[in-house]
């Protein structure tokens, strides 16, 4: 008997056995790597996501800081605005209290100043009063020494204002 492709049956049961071997060795190496490779990307998948999800936050909250930076300078210029105007308002308050305090000085030392001037006034006009008793007295000594006659003393009067000087007497 002449078969056509020499089919026999250990032929056939080969076959069967070879098929079933890599159907099993396909099943065992599926389970041996392709399982943890579909585990491995199924995880890398995860991280990705994660990753991306997290990225995104972070953008929203750059986005969220970044709007509050703002604020917050807009906030800066008007507190610097604010502080400056503060600054501005003590400083012309210092300043008129400086002035005020100068005035008040000024006042005090020129009150000093009159005082000491009226005691020097007074001072003045008592050794005047002085140097007048003592030429008086020194008249009188003259006038009683001599006992004169009215033209002499007149003349003695003059001649002692003379050494006093016009000016002493003609100042009041």
């Amino acid at each position: 008997m002449s078969r056509l492709f020499n089919l026999d049956f250990q032929l056939l049961h080969d076959a069967v056995l070879l098929g079933i071997s890599v159907f099993f060795l396909c099943m065992i190496l599926s389970y041996l790597l392709f399982e943890p490779a579909k585990k491995l990307l199924a995880e890398r998948k995860e991280r990705i996501a994660s990753e991306i999800a997290a990225a995104a936050d972070d953008k929203a909250g750059a986005a969220k800081l970044k709007a509050e930076y703002e604020a917050k300078l807009a906030g800066a210029d008007q507190e610097v605005e604010q502080i400056l105007s503060d600054a501005r308002k003590k400083g012309l308050a210092n300043a008129t209290r400086i002035e005020s305090d100068a005035k008040e000085e000024a006042a005090r030392i020129i009150a000093r100043a009159n005082e000491e001037a009226e005691l020097a006034k007074k001072r003045a006009e008592d050794e005047m009063k002085q140097q007048m008793i003592a030429v008086a007295a020194l008249m009188a000594s003259k006038v009683v020494s001599a006992k004169i006659d009215t033209s002499i003393q007149e003349s003695l009067v003059d001649e002692t204002i003379k050494e006093m000087g016009s000016a002493t007497w003609q100042s009041r």
